[in-house]
């Protein structure tokens, strides 16, 4: 049976738009992250890395700086995040990063990659084995993977926070899902495992990864009201009932925050495999 294809809708229109917005703020939250992915992957200047949802670019672009003689292709669902990434390589004359606009559950690659990367881009496949089987089929063989993915909401306790707030002014707002694709279906490391062992990938490892992710409050209140459920719901949310939430937001906010600044910590694996 063919893998059911992945559901781009969000990532057309709401999602897209808040992480084009948000996009220095996540860069600069996330590049600790960012270089314990890269950490792993060690190659040489001439080789060809697969980056998937690479967004808008980020670790696209961090690798790219290494690959003198190399690719770095970067690929996702969506346009306007495909649009910043390539704009964000072209400002620093980046050959060596390209974009691809692809569903990598089953895209065809043309010829195979010596490692693949990816930060916060794999949790949402439809068929996530089918998937890791076709994009170890892209790399060479022997090539190394090295992704991070969200541990739990248990792990990340302030993560649920804009749901929780916003649900009884918003009373139809969608729940985060439990199981299937979503911002923390890679939680469970013997899932991830069993994900991996059963695509074809050997030597896989998984680790935590505590990465502080210090926001001031209104960073915070601002990433809440964009990204997720919520920021799915805003645009169709009056002009009162926005503000309600903000405020909202902003009181409970202030409640975590220690001198304007609430000490956030992203809790996630980071995993790495060999094809």
């Amino acid at each position: 049976m063919a893998a059911q294809p992945f559901d781009t809708g969000y990532w057309k229109s709401t999602g897209s738009n808040a992480w084009v917005t948000l996009q220095p703020l996540l860069d600069r939250l996330y590049q600790p992250i960012s270089e314990a992915i890269l950490a792993q992957v060690p190659v040489a200047s001439d080789a060809r890395v697969l980056d998937i949802g690479c967004g808008p670019g980020a670790t696209t672009v961090q690798m790219a700086r290494r690959l003198t003689d190399g690719l770095c292709l970067g690929v996702d669902v969506s346009e306007p995040l495909l649009a910043l990434a390539r704009e964000r390589a072209e400002t620093e004359g980046l050959t060596s990063a390209d974009f691809l606009l692809a569903d990598a559950q089953t895209a065809a690659f043309d010829a195979p990659f010596d490692a693949l990367i990816s930060r916060f881009g794999v949790m949402f496949f439809p068929d996530p084995r089918a998937a890791f089987a076709n994009l170890r089929d892209a790399l060479k063989s022997g090539g190394r993977l090295s992704f991070a993915c969200w541990r739990g909401p248990e792990d990340n306790p302030l993560a649920g926070l804009p749901d929780t707030i916003a649900r009884p002014l918003i009373p139809d707002l969608s729940a985060p899902p439990t199981s299937g694709p979503g911002r923390f279906a890679f939680a469970d490391p013997d899932k991830v495992r069993d994900i991996l062992d059963g695509a074809g990938w050997s030597h896989i490892e998984i680790t935590p990864l505590d990465a502080p992710t210090p926001l001031s409050v209104s960073e915070l209140v601002e990433m809440g009201l964009r990204l997720g459920p919520v920021g799915a719901a805003m645009p169709r949310l009056d002009e009162p009932l926005q503000k309600q939430l903000h405020d909202a937001m902003t009181r409970r906010v202030e409640q975590e925050a220690r001198d304007g600044v609430v000490p956030m910590t992203a809790a996630c694996w980071l995993v790495s495999a060999t094809a």
